[in-house]
């Protein structure tokens, strides 16, 4: 049996413990050096997928007591100028167009308006301190707008100059290892370096890429209209933001209703109702005129689509301040264009003409009365309004009110009303309620003219009627009671035509950026932003190693398809030499292909 002393013990011991030190420092400065190396290589492929695209980069938010106010300052500007938040504004801003579509809105139609805050007492309240009955005029809106407006400008300037600087720049050097790359192919060839870079440098070129020799390498890249699409698609979007705040400070917007054989002249008092941006005047009002010669409507007179309208145009005659007349058809969606506004037609109804007289038999009114449809064969409403010249049978002075109710074409009889079956004047009849007194047009209070404030007048008893209202074809005539006087139903029944003339100084600077930003948007979304490389270096048995590597901005595969292509043109004028098919054949740079896992790892580290 052998006995060990404890110095001998101790002293093994102690070697043990400096092999395991001297061990573990080794694998130590391994790791070290194993990590330096990844780190160089991450660099290396992050230089060569730099600049693939003009987003700003991420920094890391320093902690907020340390910021300081300029700190802030800034802060708050890269987050306003990041795309994030330009997105999630335009979001905000389409979520509060909802409401100006659903709610009327004062600067479209005051009328409708006011008819639905007598419909919902409770909730106008609400709605007014919400400005949801003027939703693109209110403070929330316009600050989501200027906000908007703010953040595409400052996050697309910078991006603008870094893009001319990779314009003017020149495509970065080639990886040190290419195998990290998604896309890569090598083979051996007996052709000298310097000739299978040229030709490979040719071949880029030819190809539409960027492409220039940087050391053992040709660097080449393609599809810079990616970013010069994304950089058009927001630039364009500012351009119809200020188009619309264009439009909305300098338009015009006004109504006019006309019945055939009238005529309209361009100026304020002409309008039935005119609205206009704050920085309008009225001194920009065209100089222009038009009379309404006659419209035409035609409709379907069988099948489902009974009643729609076939034919729906105006005829009128215009001319410009100074100008000779001239003809014109004005149609739905074919506006006419004139002295820099647009005329559209807009609706269409029937002005009944009457003949009202006084006990005495003198005619105190005669003329076309406009009457407003509600329902789509057009039967419709209105007032006629006597406000001077008629005396009742005493010689007093008094005036006179009457309904109308007007049906193109009558139906409903013995059922205790009426009403149209069919748009046109196949069978017209005018139900009329007479009253007299005063119709309050001189209490200093506006007054619709389609309605008849029967407030302080008396109503007529028609003995040949239902006792309120009597039923008339055209030509008949309606006595009123007690010597009154009488009201005709004339058979000359006309036409009118409502217009909308307008001026929008912003449209064509609108179209045209919503043509540019499809176009924009068409290029960023299929073109594809990449780089490709090619290394050729001499071997040490004397062969050439050719490497060819591809990146490209997102994942595609379109980019190892090109590559392959590229690949095979080049291996044409480069071909595999013949003692490259030996298994002993090594590279110049010998290099492990990375694993799948790490290679997309590296991509992506590459693209950021």
């Amino acid at each position: 049996m052998t006995h060990t002393s404890p110095s001998d013990t101790n002293a093994s011991e102690t070697n043990a413990s400096e092999t395991n030190a001297s061990e573990t420092n080794a694998s130590e400065t391994n790791a070290s050096e194993t990590n330096a190396s990844e780190a160089e290589e991450r660099a290396d492929l992050g230089a060569a997928g730099s600049q693939l695209s003009t987003a700003p980069r991420e920094e890391s938010a320093v902690g907020g007591p340390t910021l300081g106010v300029v700190g802030w300052i800034r802060w708050f500007w890269r987050q306003l100028t990041s795309m994030r938040v330009a997105l999630i504004l335009l979001f905000l801003l389409s979520l509060g167009a909802i409401p100006g579509s659903l709610i009327p809105q004062s600067s479209a139609d005051e009328l409708k308006v006011q008819t639905f805050q007598k419909a919902h007492p409770t909730l106008t309240p609400i709605y007014e301190k919400l400005q949801l009955f003027d939703v693109y005029s209110s403070v929330w809106f316009s600050a989501i707008y200027i906000l908007l407006f703010v953040s595409l400008i400052g996050c697309i300037v910078p991006r603008s100059w870094q893009f001319v600087g990779q314009l003017r720049g020149l495509p970065p050097a080639a990886p040190g290892r290419l195998t990290r790359l998604p896309a890569y192919t090598t083979w051996r060839t007996e052709a000298e370096p310097e000739q299978v870079r040229a030709a490979a440098l040719a071949l880029l070129k030819g190809r539409r890429f960027r492409a220039h020799t940087v050391k053992d390498a040709v660097a080449a890249e393609k599809g810079y209209l990616r970013e010069a699409g994304n950089l058009a698609f927001h630039i364009a979007l500012i351009v119809m933001l200020v188009a619309f705040a264009w439009g909305q400070l300098f338009k015009s917007e006004g109504g006019k209703l006309i019945v055939e054989g009238d005529g309209f002249s361009n100026t304020l008092t002409q309008y039935d109702d005119f609205k206009s941006g704050s920085l309008y005047s009225t001194d920009d009002l065209a100089p222009f005129g038009f009379q309404l010669d006659s419209f035409t409507g035609t409709y379907e007179k069988s099948g489902p689509q009974r009643g729609t309208p076939r034919t729906f145009e105006a005829a009128v005659t215009y001319a410009e301040a100074g100008g000779k007349d001239k003809k014109a058809v004005i149609r739905v969606n074919e506006p006419l264009k004139v002295g820099g506004s647009k005329v559209y037609l807009i609706a269409h109804g029937y002005a009944p003409v009457v003949t009202v007289k006084d006990g005495r038999g003198k005619v105190v009114f005669h003329g076309a009365v406009p009457l407003l449809p509600f329902d789509n064969n057009i039967t419709s409403t209105g007032a006629i309004k006597v406000m001077d010249g008629y005396r009742d049978k005493n010689g007093k002075k008094e005036q006179l009110g009457f309904q109308a109710f007007f049906v193109p074409t009558f139906a409903g009889a013995g059922k205790g009303s009426m009403f149209s079956q069919f748009p046109a004047l196949d069978f017209p009849v005018m139900a009329l309620t007479g009253y007299h007194g005063d119709l309050r047009v001189d209490s200093g209070l506006p007054q619709n003219v389609y309605q008849l404030d029967t407030s302080k007048m008396k109503q007529f008893k028609v003995a040949g009627g239902t006792g309120v209202a009597q039923r008339m074809l055209p030509g008949e005539t309606m006595t009123l009671p007690d010597g009154a006087g009488s009201i005709t139903f004339e058979k000359d029944i006309k036409e009118w035509a409502s217009f909308q003339v307008s001026q929008q100084p912003g449209n064509g600077l609108a179209l045209a950026g919503a043509i540019a930003a499809i176009a924009g948007l068409t290029g960023s979304l299929f073109i594809q932003r990449r780089r490709v490389w090619v290394r050729a270096v001499r071997g040490k048995d004397g062969v050439t190693v050719v490497e060819m590597a591809g990146l490209g901005r997102s994942e595609s595969a379109k980019l190892p398809e090109e590559l392959a292509g590229l690949a095979a043109t080049l291996h044409a004028q480069a071909p595999t030499a013949p003692e490259a098919e030996r298994a002993d054949a090594e590279p110049a740079e010998p290099a492990e292909p990375a694993e799948p896992a790490e290679a997309e790892a590296e991509a992506e580290g590459a693209e950021k």
